[in-house]
């Protein structure tokens, strides 16, 4: 339906106007959208401009010119605008509406709340864009991004503490029903993260026996000492390297992987069409890994032990030419069963810190590459991070028992 200005001067204008009335009734009666329009009106104290129909972003294009011609001849002599018959109005309306009777003092008239508001904005622009607010100080941001950081560090904890205890609630029960346990997993996995691991761990420790047994006589050989060597090597490989390193190693090795694979399966779909299919991911994915972890950690622990002590004879036998028989008389004086038991008690709750973050990690994959790379950042960071907290909280602990 076309727009036309509509002045009222006759009794043929009237009739008009009410078979234009009655034709946008029955066009909003059948669901149809009326179209804009416009009628002006004089009066004694100047022109008043009734409005109809559906102003919206879709239909002010079809008024905007035949606005603008029927209201120059005013010549801003306008007293309202009444918008008692506006069925629809939204901000390209509003504008237009705005624009035309600018600096005329014209009135609003007929309004409802919804339609003040978007006038009122339409009044003063600035409410569209509020004003530019320079950046806060950089203290300010500082201690923002550092409670943010605190805030969702805290809540992360508390989901990796219900991981924990969901894989524990998850052991209780594979103990009361063997028979689903996932034995072909649970022994794939202890191969992967255990008799795989067995050159490299036998290597770096090797190594570090060697190096702390050569730097520990350089320096010992300053105040002729250099027999107290053994002791060094004794208690440091024992109590606290041969499980550190040899978790670091394993936190790095198999807690990426851990990580990488079930954020692998996440990313595609592998982890909801196993929980579709009635299977529980726990039991299928993290209770195996973690698991093999658990049992196969304490005998690397122990490989870890006796490849730096053969690290240590090497080195002694070759800088202080004490025969290997020798290094393994004193050896045997002045080892503790103490620390080496300290060091294997810490190997499975280093085992389970580590499946635990790994696996927990890897079901926080969001879909996305980008997302299993990082997240696996994230999983040998944080385990290895844990592991020396841990070790040090336990450091204090068996000093207060003196052990």
């Amino acid at each position: 339906m076309g727009t036309a200005l509509k002045l009222r001067h006759g009794p043929a204008d009237h009739e008009k106007h009410m078979a234009q009335e009655w034709k946008e009734q029955i066009t909003a009666a059948e669901g149809g959208t009326v179209a804009p329009s416009f009628a002006v009106h004089q009066g004694r104290d100047g022109a008043v401009i009734r409005v109809r129909g559906e102003w919206t972003a879709l239909t002010v294009g079809t008024v905007e010119k035949a606005l603008g011609d029927g209201l120059a001849p005013l010549g801003g002599n306008i007293a309202a605008v009444d918008l008692a018959g506006v069925t629809r109005l939204d901000t390209a309306g509003a504008l237009l509406l705005q624009t035309a009777v600018d600096k005329t003092g014209a009135e609003f008239v007929g309004k409802g709340t919804h339609f003040a508001r978007l006038l009122e904005l339409a009044a003063d622009p600035s409410g569209f864009c509020p004003p530019y607010a320079p950046p806060p100080p950089a203290m300010i941001r500082m201690l923002n991004d550092s409670g943010r950081t605190i805030v969702e560090e805290s809540r992360l904890g508390l989901r990796l503490v219900a991981f924990l205890g969901e894989y524990l609630v998850t052991v209780g029960r594979i103990i009361r029903r063997p028979r689903e346990l996932p034995f072909t997993s649970l022994v794939y996995h202890m191969q992967q993260v255990g008799v795989a691991a067995v050159p490299i761990v036998a290597l770096l420790s090797f190594l570090i026996g060697l190096v702390i047994a050569y730097m520990g006589a350089q320096q010992l050989s300053r105040f002729g000492a250099e027999i107290f060597v053994v002791n060094l090597v004794e208690i440091t490989t024992l109590r606290e390297l041969g499980v550190l390193l040899t978790s670091i190693v394993i936190a790095g090795r198999s807690g990426s992987s851990f990580t990488a694979q079930i954020g692998a399966m996440v990313a595609n779909e592998e982890v909801s069409a196993m929980r579709t299919m009635g299977f529980s991911p726990m039991v299928r994915l993290a209770f195996p890994r973690i698991t093999a972890l658990v049992f196969m950690l304490p005998g690397l622990v122990f490989l870890a032990d006796v490849m730096g002590i053969l690290g240590g004879g090497i080195a002694v036998w070759s800088i202080m030419d004490m025969s290997p028989d020798a290094y393994a008389a004193r050896f045997q004086e002045v080892v503790n069963p103490g620390n080496f038991f300290v060091g294997l008690v810490k190997a499975p709750f280093f085992a389970v810190v580590i499946g635990v973050i790994g696996c927990f990690q890897g079901f926080q994959v969001t879909g996305s590459a980008e997302s299993v790379g990082r997240l696996t950042t994230h999983s040998v960071v944080e385990s290895i991070f844990m592991v020396i907290l841990l070790d040090a909280l336990f450091a204090v602990f068996f000093m207060g028992l003196k052990i």
